[in-house]
């Protein structure tokens, strides 16, 4: 019996562990680093144990620090999420050794599984189809390109241990193999501790659909149906969704069955997936995830099953309950990832605090959110915000609630992928179900990412945002005593406000009273409004708008029906950029130096890779913004620095 259960994991995961531990009358336990001190899923538990800096290596993979946690605080269980120790067959076994309950599978299938070259040879004797692939340990560089060339390019370098595409790179040429290999073993050492990688054959495009098993103690081993997960960007998932519309009823049948086996070849007990890719009608064994996968609840959806609950049953010893062995499939769900990251400048990571995130919640809609607004998202982990699930009776409706979803969401003080999502959920290879792994390598991300917002609705919202300051201000004076900001004595006169957004600038003239509004010195256009604490609706040229705008000093954050935009006023609080030398390469987020390729006195040509620096758990390549030559180099390897801080100064050309 299970009477307390310490879920070895933060954000949004720790809270869906602890909400259906509560459903069962279980008690909870947080570990926490010192970065997520105010995070909510450390409010939520009934007990939150600090296990100190922020960094992971030091806080969340130290298995010591997590077992002396259980033993505070009374657990006597332990569920380790997903990333971070969830499949860590060390891990696993000191929770045990320490007598305590480990809600996954055992120590040995989680190794055997784990390093993916064994889970290969595992595969060939089960009779699971697989890809070529080649161990890398002990080669150098002429046998690891003789191997390259064997398998035939492209080739896929990649990890042998942990997942979520780090420690992987695809390489299409033999001339950029040596690199890839020296950074896939670097990120995977700093991901996983283990440099091991391998090479596999890379199919162009396929689609990657994985089946969730699960089994007991008592000999059940079920296929709980398939999820595609193809929609991807550096080989992390950001679409996903059961069933896929690429898998008729027989080929869900040989797959699942092709997963059974693989399963069995561990003799596997609890939660798992088996992961393929499918190109051209055939499968092949991609790896198996010993644990919770991110992209549950889209299986969960369709079976009306709750994973973390018959996770938790199994652990106790129960069998698999009928409803599991025999699971229903009903309707379609699509979930997405929202990340804090920048998709229209390579997906960078983007740290900072949530103003505001609220997710319209509408009937089918299923919010797994580690954050809330005010929220700090840290550099150091994943910046994954929170999934978003939709569930309805056909494909079609799944997608067009989600997006709706997502447009009418209020999230701001961050850049996040959700503008990108949106335009996923719409686009008509993806309602057509042709989707596959290079779906955003055909579709540019920059385009799909950009704003919903139009240059159109983008004038409505830049006048929404001076009416809230004006009747703000309005407000305020009486109070104040003094004569409003932006006041003119001759009331004929517009006055203007300039804002930048995301769409560029635009400037609003407007007189109030008398209520007209020009739009960048065009005519004035008369208008009707309402303001209300937080609102505005607007009339003009005939249709009515209603507009949320929240202010943060000089930026207005402003809902619509369309989606949201931050805008800066610019003439009333300029700004001053960071004064960096021409021709810097600047740090585009906070991170650690990993690699510096070039020395003072080097000439270097555009585009030519400079540094290589790693942040929130990924690392980055940064190249050099123009030609010439090297006349500063200001950070080592090792250096943790800033946003925006010049880390070379190359003097240009001429």
């Amino acid at each position: 019996m299970i009477t307390t259960v310490l879920v070895a994991n933060r954000g949004e995961i720790a809270r869906r562990v602890f909400r259906t531990c509560r459903a069962m009358g279980l008690r909870t336990v947080a570990v926490f680093s010192e970065a997520d001190r105010m995070a909510p899923f450390v409010r939520e538990a009934d007990d939150a144990v600090a296990l100190g800096p922020a960094p992971a290596v030091e806080s969340y993979l130290r298995i010591d620090k997590i077992i002396d946690a259980a033993r505070a605080s009374g657990a006597d269980a332990v569920h380790p999420g997903y990333g971070f120790l969830a499949e860590n067959s060390d891990f696993a076994q000191a929770v045990l050794d320490a007598g305590l309950t480990w809600i996954g599978p055992s120590p040995d299938a989680i190794a055997r599984m784990g390093s993916k070259l064994e889970a290969k040879q595992l595969m060939v004797s089960a009779g699971v189809p697989t890809l070529p692939s080649v161990d890398l340990s002990g080669l150098d560089d002429d046998d690891a390109s003789a191997a390259a060339d064997q398998i035939g390019y492209p080739v896929l370098v990649k990890a042998s241990a942990g997942g979520g595409g780090k420690g992987m790179r695809i390489v299409s040429e033999p001339g950029d193999l040596a690199d890839a290999i020296a950074g896939a073993r670097r990120e995977a050492e700093a991901a996983f501790g283990d440099g091991t990688v391998f090479l596999e054959k890379y199919l162009v495009d396929p689609r990657h659909v994985e089946i969730q098993v699960f089994g007991d103690a008592h000999g059940n081993l079920v296929s709980l149906h398939e999820r595609e997960c193809s929609i991807q960007r550096r080989h992390q998932k950001i679409v996903e969704e059961a069933p896929s519309p690429a898998v008729d009823p027989d080929l869900r049948r040989r797959m699942g069955d092709a997963a059974v086996a693989a399963a069995k070849a561990v003799s596997y007990v609890g939660a798992g997936t088996v992961e393929f890719l499918l190109s051209e009608g055939d499968f092949y064994f991609l790896e198996m995830n010993t644990r919770l996968q991110v992209e549950h609840p889209v299986t969960e959806a369709i079976t009306g099953l709750d994973l973390v609950r018959l996770q938790l049953l199994v652990a106790m010893g129960e069998p698999l309950p009928p409803e599991a062995l025999e699971p229903r499939l009903d309707g379609h769900a699509i979930e997405v990832r929202l990340y804090a990251e920048d998709a229209r400048h390579g997906f960078l990571p983007a740290a900072g605090t949530l103003a505001g995130f609220e997710i319209d919640r509408s009937p089918g809609i299923r919010l797994d959110s580690g954050v809330e607004s005010g929220s700090e998202i840290p550099v150091h982990y994943d910046p994954m915000l929170a999934k978003v699930i939709a569930h309805a009776p056909t494909r079609t409706e799944a997608a067009q609630m989600l997006a709706t979803c997502l447009r009418r969401s209020r999230i701001h003080g961050s850049i996040t992928n959700r503008d990108l999502l949106v335009r996923i959920l719409r686009h008509p290879q993806f309602l057509s179900g042709e989707t596959d792994t290079g779906f955003l390598e055909r579709h540019d991300p920059a385009e799909l990412a950009a704003p919903l917002v139009d240059e159109g609705e983008l004038r409505w919202m830049a006048l929404a945002a001076v009416l809230v300051a004006h009747d703000q201000r309005r407000r305020t004076a009486p109070v104040l005593g003094t004569i409003p900001s932006g006041w003119r004595n001759n009331p004929s006169a517009l006055q203007r406000v300039t804002f930048t957004s995301p769409l560029g600038e635009l400037t609003v003239g407007y007189s109030m009273p008398g209520s007209s509004a020009s739009f960048d010195d065009e005519d004035a256009i008369p208008f009707d409004h309402v303001v209300e604490p937080g609102a505005v609706t607007i009339e003009m040229d005939g249709h009515r708008r209603r507009y949320r705008v929240e202010r943060r000093g000089a930026a207005f954050d402003v809902d619509g029906s369309s989606g949201g935009l931050t805008l800066i006023e610019t003439n009333r609080f300029p700004t001053t950029g960071l004064d960096t030398d021409p021709g810097s390469l600047q740090a585009p987020m906070p991170g650690k130096v990993l690699d510096v390729r070039v020395s003072e006195g080097d000439i270097v040509e555009a585009g030519d890779v400079l540094l290589v620096m790693e942040a929130m758990k990924m690392e980055h390549t940064l190249r050099a913004p123009v030609s010439g030559t090297v006349s500063s180099v200001r950070a080592a390897a090792g250096d943790q620095v800033e946003a925006d801080f010049a880390l070379i100064v190359i003097t240009e050309e001429g």
